[in-house]
């Protein structure tokens, strides 16, 4: 169900997508639609975790990471993070989360707890320890996190929804915009 609703809510729209061609096309049930994600936002909701889960979400530490320098390990998140949001799909998915969520706070509130916190929590959780071992002189991770998210998405994320830009940042744009970040929180 959830391949049929993307593949229906990227041809059509989300607005224009009903739970009945949804139905047809995924061979399954109205009923099992509802059993498993309650209404249309739900499906939303679900394709979003999964394209997080399948794309953005992998973890800052761990083997990958372990021959990283920290400057390097944020550079890789950044570099990650910026090639996941240029695609097309991407871009069409965060389209809709935004329109949705622009109706309907309730939704909003869920998309952010769920998508947006865990990103801003591991990072926080980064800094933290980088902080307590002297790796970084970082006084509030958890303005670093956000501060980090802005620098290397923010404006970029608004330009691309918008139509602005068709572009993200490249990577020495990255760069460029980590320097003041690395230097000011003193990570190397």
């Amino acid at each position: 169900m959830l391949d049929a609703a993307e593949a229906l809510f990227l041809e059509q729209g989300y607005e224009r997508t009903s739970l009945a061609e949804i139905v047809r096309r995924s061979g399954g049930s109205l009923a099992t639609l509802y059993e498993l994600f309650g209404n249309k936002q739900g499906l939303l909701h679900a394709l979003a975790a999964r394209w997080c889960d399948e794309t953005m979400f992998r973890p800052l530490d761990g083997e990958q990471t372990a021959a990283m320098s920290n400057v390097e390990i944020l550079k890789s998140y950044a570099y990650r993070q910026a090639e996941t949001m240029e695609s097309p799909r991407a871009v069409a998915l965060m389209r809709m989360l935004l329109s949705e969520s622009l109706r309907d706070r309730a939704f909003a509130l869920q998309i952010y707890r769920d998508l947006h916190l865990p990103a801003l929590d591991e990072l926080t959780e980064l800094f933290t320890r980088w902080a307590q071992t002297g790796e970084a002189a970082i006084d509030d991770p958890a303005a670093a996190a956000r501060l980090f998210l802005d620098i290397t998405i923010g404006d970029a994320m608004l330009n691309t929804l918008a139509g602005v830009e068709d572009e993200w940042l490249d990577r020495t744009q990255i760069d460029w915009r980590l320097q003041p970040f690395l230097s000011h929180f003193k990570i190397g």
